[in-house]
């Protein structure tokens, strides 16, 4: 059994991973600001959920203690600039932050939930911090592991599932398939197994794309 530290644990994306680990017979700690999630479901309670704010590591870095790997997918796509909520904060700070604290710690391994591609209309920055947060973690002595999705879709965005839909149609259209190809959708669970497995595995390490990820949480 391994020990995994998640943060954004209570997420869209984070608690799917915590999901596959308790599933696993893993001890998954969740960090996140709000703690536990809204979620009525029996495997939430193999899971040991810890509100904290990630720039308070005070708060959160005692459970790297006996911590095999770390699980980052803490990210925004929405910026509050008055409440400091940015893309360079939230996408690339508090990785760095994470990684610098895994490192000083001794954990083996740390996965980056980052994205293949900027969405429409959002600033550059939102891909830029990501990419300044991977550039981190594969730089440290840890065995780092990025994973590039697409568009991830999932039950707890119910708009997600039907853009999923759209987006896997357009990806068969000549003119702009290639286009949604390079966001290609992935269900949630797929992008957590291959997070999941990313961490556990020492054979896995680098950047992931689209089609590793879904190869890999298969």
């Amino acid at each position: 059994m391994a020990k995994l530290l998640v943060m954004g644990g209570n997420g869209f994306i984070g608690a799917e991973v915590c999901r596959a680990a308790a599933a696993g017979g893993h001890e998954a700690v969740a960090v996140g600001r709000s703690g536990r999630p809204p979620i009525d479901a029996p495997w939430t309670d193999r899971v040991r959920w810890v509100a904290a704010d990630v720039f308070r590591p005070a708060a959160w870095t005692e459970h790297l203690a006996g911590c095999d790997a770390v699980v980052h997918c803490i990210g925004i796509v929405r910026e509050h600039p008055e409440r400091g909520v940015t893309f360079e904060r939230m996408n690339g700070d508090s990785a760095v932050r994470v990684a610098d604290a895994a490192e000083r710690a001794g954990v083996a391994a740390m996965v980056y939930l980052s994205a293949s591609a900027k969405p429409p209309l959002l600033a550059e920055s939102y891909l830029s911090a990501k990419r300044r947060a991977e550039a981190e973690v594969l730089g440290s002595p840890f065995r780092g592991v990025v994973l590039r999705p697409g568009f991830v879709y999932g039950p707890r965005r119910r708009i997600s599932q039907a853009a999923g839909v759209l987006l896997r149609a357009a990806a068969r259209v000549p003119i702009v398939g290639g286009a949604a190809r390079a966001v290609r959708p992935l269900a949630v669970e797929r992008v957590a197994r291959a997070a999941l497995r990313a961490a556990l595995d020492p054979g896995v390490r680098g950047v992931l794309d689209i089609d590793a990820i879904e190869a890999l949480g298969a």
